[in-house]
């Protein structure tokens, strides 16, 4: 990793900062990239926006660049929320949906509130399999999932979803990659999900205010027949706001120069150390003890009180789900899973 970690991103010169699954850090290098974006909005006016179509054209192909996708079927949008609720306009009311229980409720709300019929898998160590279960038995239309789980950081198998896509292959699957793209290698095209979005503030390190759709051309055609433009203004209506999209471009571009194979091996390294200490402290719950892979992302055990106790220590995470939620990006180090694990120990035996 990058030896210059702590003055590209100040955040870490104070804190240990575990909460990139709440808010991925602003860097030094994206401030200046906005600072110098204003600065020309500023002295050029109108004259300014005249290139924001070519320029918009060209994020929406470093997004698809970045994930093996096709740019002609990659859209912006402000954020996975409203991306998700635009895409839901596309399907009739007697559309059915297989969800996972306790996954985000930017996901299952939106459903919810639309009055499709959901059918639900449960959330525990045999997810993949839950899935498949409910699958067969309910024959839904769509999956819609998260990659991770927010709360306990579980990793979808995408080779069990792989299987499950040959099994069915007209289920339709439809994921939220937050909490997941920016941590490893991912190839749109060879993988069996039909359309995902994602937010770019947390792992991708984009700010606020950008996201991204990704759809399979199968998918693009059945839903979108009147042609790219319809499919475009489907989701990009009004103006679009080059500060916040050039932030996506530039932290693309920013983690392609680190390189999403070493980003990877780092957090993987990160990950399987904390989970070793956090087992032997009995901090993990049952359900991430028996399965296979993991994310970067865990829950532990915990209350407020050691949220606090945490904080005090200039550890920063956050409560979810019942319990201290914790995660582990490129920018953290052997030495932030060893604080984390040492104040775990005092705050256990005090």
């Amino acid at each position: 990793m990058q030896a210059n970690l702590k003055d590209e991103f100040p955040v870490l010169r104070s804190y240990t900062y575990l909460n990139t699954p709440a808010s991925g850090l602003l860097s030094e290098s994206l401030m200046e990239y906005r600072q110098n974006h204003d600065i020309d909005y500023l002295i050029g006016g109108s004259l300014f926006r005249d290139t924001h179509r070519p320029f918009l054209e060209s994020v929406r192909k470093t997004v698809a660049d970045f994930f093996n996708a096709g740019a002609s079927n990659t859209v912006l949008i402000p954020n996975f929320s409203f991306g998700f609720r635009v895409l839901l306009e596309c399907f009739s009311e007697k559309t059915q949906f297989l969800v996972v229980e306790e996954d985000y409720p930017t996901l299952i709300d939106p459903l919810n509130k639309k009055k499709f019929h959901l059918f639900y898998a449960p959330n525990d160590a045999t997810l993949e399999e839950n899935i498949e279960k409910a699958i067969e038995i309910h024959q839904p239309d769509i999956l819609a999932i998260s990659l991770v789980q927010y709360i306990d950081g579980k990793k979808i198998d995408f080779q069990k979803l792989k299987s499950i896509k040959q099994k069915y292959p007209k289920l339709l699957i439809i994921a939220d990659g937050t909490q997941f793209f920016g941590t490893e290698v991912f190839d749109f095209d060879d993988s069996p999900i039909d359309a995902v979005g994602a937010s770019g503030y947390k792992w991708l390190l984009g700010g606020y205010g950008n996201g991204f759709f990704m759809f399979k051309e199968s998918f693009k055609k059945q839903f979108f027949p009147n042609g790219q433009e319809d499919f475009i203004a489907h989701f990009e209506s009004g103006h679009q706001d080059t500060f916040n999209y050039g932030s996506l471009q530039f932290s693309l571009q920013y983690l392609k120069k680190i390189g999403l194979e070493t980003i990877q091996a780092h957090i993987r390294e990160l990950s399987e150390r904390a989970f070793k200490g956090l087992a032997e402290l009995g901090l993990l719950r049952e359900d991430t003890l028996q399965r296979a892979q993991h994310s970067s992302v865990f829950n532990l055990k915990g209350d407020e009180k050691l949220l606090e106790y945490l904080k005090q220590k200039d550890i920063l995470a956050a409560y979810r789900g019942g319990g201290i939620r914790i995660g582990f990006h490129f920018y953290n180090t052997t030495k932030d899973v060893d604080k984390l694990l040492d104040a775990l120990r005092k705050y256990i035996h005090k």
